[in-house]
């Protein structure tokens, strides 16, 4: 069952519009910070992903169109032979679908802490540089994100 407080209030969950634009903001940045641990030249439709989860956090893009861009990434994460191209495929993938459905965002932090521990990084120092970035979104957000993860990296193994 869905925590309804990662369910936006046209929904008939809890979350704001404006909260729920964070979210993506922050699964975006995530994302985008561990681009560099790819092993390859990034594909472009990750780029694209990106790019749409920005202009979605805008209002200038649909949902429709975050949710084909996820599919794209999630075909490169499946097209990929490396686990940290993957899970850097993978968190994308999780972010632009934020759109959709705000607990993504989640996955796209998870994934990309995978995507450091697979590269054989510190996973602390990722973790802390997340959680930093968590902080500028609305305290009930901050609070909301940092228990979810703590529950769902356990299941998650990193």
């Amino acid at each position: 069952m869905r925590d309804k407080r990662f369910v936006a209030v046209h929904r008939d969950g809890s979350l704001t519009e404006y909260n729920h634009r964070q979210l993506i903001r922050w699964a975006r940045e995530c994302s985008e910070y561990v681009l560099s641990l790819l092993a390859e030249n990034i594909d472009e439709r990750l780029i694209h992903a990106l790019h749409v989860a920005k202009e979605w956090e805008k209002d200038t893009a649909k949902v429709g169109d975050a949710m084909k861009a996820s599919l794209a990434a999630h075909a490169v994460a499946r097209e990929s032979v490396n686990a940290t191209s993957t899970a850097v495929a993978r968190s994308v993938g999780q972010a632009v679908a934020t759109a959709h459905m705000a607990d993504h965002s989640l996955g796209a932090a998870l994934y990309a802490l995978k995507a450091v521990k697979h590269a054989g990084k510190a996973v602390d120092e990722e973790r802390e540089w997340q959680n930093k970035q968590l902080q500028q979104l609305p305290a009930e957000m901050v609070k909301l994100v940092s228990t979810s993860l703590i529950e769902k990296e356990k299941a998650w193994r990193v």
